[in-house]
């Protein structure tokens, strides 16, 4: 089952054309999986067989997830990621059956997204010291999210060249290695400029750490392969070393900033772009529109902002109505 797993991975990245983020998140679910089974067999799990790939043990699996307090969410997705795997050792005539087919997907929780209100979301922008470097940065990450409705994953892996700021447009590769372009507004703008004045003192640190090794600094840039693998990479974002900002500095710095300006809590840079698309609606954008600028691809998944908007219409209907 190891070497099978290895193979399936190598089949996503090589005949599937699946991102990185997607290879691993099948590999850490279908581990994840190998070491239940091993557990539950008292073997290795190099020693598992496909004789431990039943309907039964996936069960068994999906039970222990929820007994750890993983969401029903979670464990959809893990199933997901199960029966893909046991669709591709049938077809390579592993296995005669498809166990993961006969496991029913659990039911999901009809959760409403976190975001914040437009006057929340105004107060958060305002907190960043625009007086500091790093708080001009912060500032155009914060208005970037707001003003794209981008992922976190994609925000991080900005490139400066995927930035067109005379048009206002960022040029994303998305899920699935999907390109799309996502506008931003005049202020997201405003604050990127702000933030490029510092970024050229900060980079150029990154690359005197770089070249300090073997000598004096040179005026040169290091080839670096960019996603696509064609190009140099500049980060748009950078830490105080001058390197790429990783996604749990981001998530952290976005807490932070909710936490000094809102009481509000569970706002994580999930719940911006969350906030992006109810705002939308709210104002009377199309849900196909909000699709295309979220990078969906199921229309399903856009409308769980409707279930916002009628909560909010709910209470609103509940403090005004005088037999509510």
């Amino acid at each position: 089952m190891k070497d099978a797993l290895a193979e399936f991975l190598d089949h996503l990245r090589l005949n599937e054309n699946a991102s990185v983020n997607t290879v691993r998140a099948y590999e850490s679910d279908l581990t994840q999986l190998l070491a239940f089974l091993a557990a539950r067999a008292g073997r290795r799990r190099t020693e598992l067989g496909t004789i431990d790939f039943t309907h039964h043990h996936i069960r068994e699996f999906l039970t222990e997830l929820h007994q750890r307090g993983n969401s029903r969410a979670s464990a959809a997705r893990k199933l997901a990621a199960i029966r893909t795997f046991g669709k591709y050792l049938r077809r390579e005539g592993v296995l005669e059956g498809d166990p993961a087919a006969l496991v029913g997907t659990p039911k999901r929780e009809q959760k409403l997204p976190p975001h914040l209100g437009e006057a929340e979301m105004s107060r958060l922008l305002e907190m960043p010291d625009a007086s500091h470097p790093l708080g001009r940065r912060d500032r155009a990450i914060l208005e970037l999210f707001y003003a794209s409705g981008l992922r976190l994953s994609e925000l991080v892996g900005l490139d400066v060249d995927e930035v067109n700021l005379s048009g206002r447009v960022v040029r994303e590769m998305g899920k699935g290695g999907k390109e799309r372009l996502v506008p931003f507004n005049r202020s997201a703008e405003a604050a990127i400029r702000a933030w490029l004045q510092d970024w050229e003192a900060l980079r150029g640190l990154a690359l005197v750490e770089t070249l300090r090794p073997s000598g004096p600094p040179q005026p040169r840039r290091p080839r670096v392969a960019r996603r696509g693998g064609r190009g140099t990479r500049d980060p748009l974002f950078l830490n105080y070393q001058g390197t790429r900002l990783s996604s749990r500095s981001v998530d952290r710095l976005v807490k932070r900033y909710v936490a000094a300006c809102s009481t509000r809590f569970g706002i994580s840079p999930h719940a911006l772009r969350h906030s992006f698309a109810t705002h939308l609606l709210e104002r009377g954008a199309d849900l196909r529109a909000i699709q295309e600028l979220l990078g969906h691809s199921r229309l399903s998944t856009t409308q769980r902002y409707t279930h916002v908007n009628a909560a909010q219409l709910l209470e609103t209907y509940r403090k005004a109505h005088p037999k509510a």
